[in-house]
């Protein structure tokens, strides 16, 4: 399973272990770290777009103010409420906040791909990838990982044994569900062209900025890709399982002191890792930015050596989360019918027509068919299946409508 990395084959010495428990602590402090950070970012950031200050008291330019409220939930008073069960509303927390961390272990999050490296790097004489394992179904994992995340907001709001947070869990269950799909969906557009579920192997194949897959799927995966996982992570305007005006405080209005935090965490950190995956996915990882116009051309080297990818992948983590930031201060927040209707009615079937479309042009390829006749019947079909549910969409409109209300 983690043969990829050449630390891993043949027979482990003393060294390498090391080296992996290197690797294992990096991972570790950079996921809180990196938390810490994005939430002073998004504080000052959205302080700055609404012409406020935000936090400058604690530290340098209010850096350590996470730190601070950190400390104070760690104190505070940890209530338990007296209907809840306390087994499972001690055990949700960690079921949100693990996941997170454990998506980071298959993310490279560097290496050298200059000179056909290939993203290997050696460490004490050692060569290995910038990536604490790389299994051959890392993309898998993931998947799952996120998964594992409902459970938590789910058995958070079902064990606090009231009736505000159990609401706020069946929404955010609903929402993240429904967009699984348009997320897997969308993934499975860069598996088609990728070849593989290894994390390493998707960065691998986008050398080049042309062969990027947000170029290679033509956008459109990338922007379902998006959308969802923007409504995977309950991030506005997809926050609606912490609309305070219908639901108190969501699923974790129960929740106090530490795991209250590890809740809040949780939320910063996965906007961390998803768009990590995106920039993965998508963007080619800790691929170089290659330019070639011309009579200019550059191979994305910055003169970093081993850090090269690692800079890279940085800058355009750092994109995204400014993305992320800037979504949270600008878009209201939509209709619970909305989203669901977006959900089903637009990205789901938006992201099984392209794959398919990708899918057709890739065995057309294959077996050497004319791509323009490819082309045509590819999209006389799907049009005719999106004719098919647009009017399948207004049938039940139409019936509702002339049932009335239900309640």
């Amino acid at each position: 399973m983690l043969a990829i990395d050449p630390l891993l084959v043949g027979d482990l010495d003393l060294g390498d272990v090391l080296v992996v428990l290197l690797k294992v602590v990096v991972v570790f402090v950079i996921g809180l770290v990196a938390t810490m950070l994005m939430v002073w970012f998004e504080r000052k950031a959205i302080a700055g777009m609404q012409n406020r200050i935000g936090p400058n008291k604690a530290g340098p330019f209010g850096i350590l103010q996470t730190l601070a409220d950190g400390i104070k939930l760690f104190f505070k008073e940890d209530l338990i409420p007296e209907r809840s069960d306390r087994f499972v509303f001690k055990l949700a927390p960690y079921l949100s906040f693990v996941p997170a961390f454990l998506v980071w272990t298959v993310i490279p999050l560097g290496g050298d791909y200059t000179g056909g490296r290939d993203g290997l790097v050696t460490w004490f004489g050692r060569e290995t990838r910038v990536q604490l394992a790389d299994p051959q179904v890392g993309v898998l994992l993931l998947l799952a990982l996120s998964s594992i995340a409902v459970y938590g907001i789910m058995l958070a709001g079902w064990s606090s044994g009231s009736k505000y947070p159990l609401l706020g869990s069946v929404r955010a269950s609903a929402q993240m569900v429904s967009y699984e799909a348009a997320l897997g969906m969308s993934m499975a557009a860069v598996l088609l062209l990728a070849g593989t579920l290894s994390t390493s192997g998707i960065v691998a194949a986008q050398q080049g900025t042309t062969n990027w897959h947000l170029i290679s799927t033509g956008i459109l995966p990338f922007m379902i890709f998006m959308i969802a996982a923007t409504a995977e992570l309950n991030r506005p305007p997809f926050d609606l399982v912490e609309a305070e005006q219908e639901l108190v405080g969501g699923f974790n209005t129960e929740y106090s002191s530490i795991r209250f935090a590890l809740f809040f965490l949780a939320e910063f950190m996965n906007t961390i890792t998803m768009s990590a995956v995106i920039v993965t996915l998508f963007f080619a990882g800790p691929q170089p930015l290659t330019i070639d116009i011309g009579a200019v051309q550059w191979d994305g080297d910055l003169m970093l050596g081993p850090l090269n990818g690692t800079v890279w992948f940085l800058l355009k983590l750092l994109v995204f989360l400014y993305v992320y930031v800037w979504f949270r201060a600008t878009l209201p927040r939509l209709r619970y019918d909305q989203l669901m209707n977006l959900g089903w009615k637009v990205l789901i079937p938006l992201s099984l027509g392209w794959f398919m479309l990708l899918a057709a042009f890739r065995l057309g390829q294959d077996q050497d068919w004319n791509r323009w006749i490819v082309l045509v019947v590819s999209v006389v079909v799907l049009a005719v299946c999106a004719a098919l549910l647009l009017a399948a969409t207004r049938v039940s409109a139409r019936n509702r409508e002339r049932e009335g209300a239900m309640f």
